[in-house]
């Protein structure tokens, strides 16, 4: 079977995630695919696929030669809830010709507005309907792995090491790490496969951490307030225009960190602010998250003591640290996609990854292209022959010999 054949079966099972639920996983839809998984690795021969009870699929592949590393690879089963993902609704372009293409609801895919459609011209482009994102992040990624799994099954001639295979969910809301078992596991090393135009191969990504800032205002009746009233939200939106505009994420770009304001309330007795902040250089990260004491410890001094609270809470770090001291791991990649024909590229990522988290658990972990474009709205598509093109790479990558 064909990546692009499973693909479209997985499309079909509703997985987003929710943010606001404190369960893993966050919600029990993401268990039906999971389950689906683990019967399907099962007839692939992997007779320890399991399912824990966090969701987290696992299973591996045994080893068939000596000498050669045991492999991980990791793909995400949810995806996000921010435009509708279900019903998926997938349709076929063959011999994709390059230019605008109308979706069935009437919204048109256009590359002037998404360049890297035009890459696919002369392939098969799978689109969404236009009524919800598609699942390419990251089931295609799930897709090629499962095809990896096969053509092992159907090949002895293909020798490897051990071959590892994870599937989380829960990455959408950047819990896909948290319960990761990597002892559990058995990988010496891993790549997640997750989302990127083919050739790309990540292992650098933001420093991030999220900030709260919680104002305590002082209301009166706005006729008698003279000089005793503090508007709590007044006093929020000071905060925010005490931030550079200029580090905000739609002015920054390539290796540029900054300030996002994600969510805003406020009366005039209390008011938040929740912020993500982000940046690649460590140094630079932590004067951001110095910046913002700076500036509650400006605005106490201004309207007294406890008037704003700022708490700050990292969530990871740039693998780059570690994955520094472990570079054959991505010239591994870098070799399965010459040996593909695909000259590779790397590029900081400008937002997160399970892989980050997982390395500083322990388990080296960049991420390696699925060929998903788009991803996260209506406008989600794939070419099936990069789909194809991304199961040989792996095919390619786990089979490589030991440096």
């Amino acid at each position: 079977m064909r990546a692009y054949e499973r693909f479209l079966n997985y499309v079909q099972y509703d997985t987003a995630s929710d943010e606001n639920s404190p369960t893993c996983p966050s919600t029990e839809k993401q268990l039906v695919l999971a389950r689906a998984l683990v019967d399907e690795l099962k007839s692939l021969g992997v007779e320890d696929a399991r399912m824990d009870e966090h969701g987290y699929v696992y299973g591996s592949v045994p080893a068939n030669a000596e000498g050669l590393p045991a492999i991980g690879l990791i793909s995400h089963m949810d995806v996000v809830d921010c435009v509708p993902s279900a019903p998926v609704v997938p349709a076929i372009i063959k011999d994709y010709d390059g230019g605008p293409v109308t979706l069935a609801n009437g919204m048109v895919l256009d590359p002037a507005v998404f360049p890297e459609v035009a890459g696919a011209k002369g392939k098969s482009l799978i689109v969404t309907d236009g009524n919800t994102s598609l699942g390419a992040d990251d089931k295609a990624g799930v897709a090629e792995i499962m095809t990896l799994v096969e053509r092992l099954r159907d090949d002895p001639a293909l020798k490897h090491g051990k071959i590892c295979v994870g599937f989380t969910p829960d990455e959408e809301i950047g819990r896909g790490a948290d319960l990761f078992d990597v002892k559990g596991f058995g990988a010496e090393f891993a790549y997640t496969v997750d989302g990127g135009a083919v050739g790309g191969i990540s292992y650098e990504c933001f420093n991030a951490a999220s900030g709260l800032v919680t104002v305590h205002g002082r209301n009166v009746h706005p006729g008698s307030a003279k000089n005793i009233m503090v508007n709590a939200s007044l006093v929020a939106m000071e905060f925010a225009g005490m931030l550079p505009p200029q580090q905000r994420p739609e002015h920054t770009e390539g290796y540029e960190g900054f300030f996002h304001l994600s969510e805003m309330k406020g009366q005039e007795e209390l008011a938040s602010l929740h912020y993500i902040i982000r940046d690649h250089d460590r140094v630079r990260f932590e004067a951001r998250k110095e910046q913002f004491q700076n500036i509650a410890a400006y605005l106490n001094g201004k309207y007294g003591p406890g008037t704003v609270e700022v708490e700050v809470k990292d969530s990871y770090y740039n693998m780059r640290e570690l994955i520094e001291e472990r570079m054959d791991i991505v010239e591994r990649a870098n070799a399965a996609y010459r040996a593909v024909g695909v000259e590779p590229w790397s590029e900081p990522i400008r937002g997160g990854t399970d892989g980050a988290r997982l390395t500083f658990m322990g388990l080296p972990c960049p991420n390696i292209a699925t060929g998903g474009m788009n991803c996260h709205g209506r406008f989600e598509c794939v070419a099936i022959q990069d789909m194809d093109l991304m199961t040989d790479m792996l095919v390619n990558l786990v089979t490589a010999p030991r440096d």
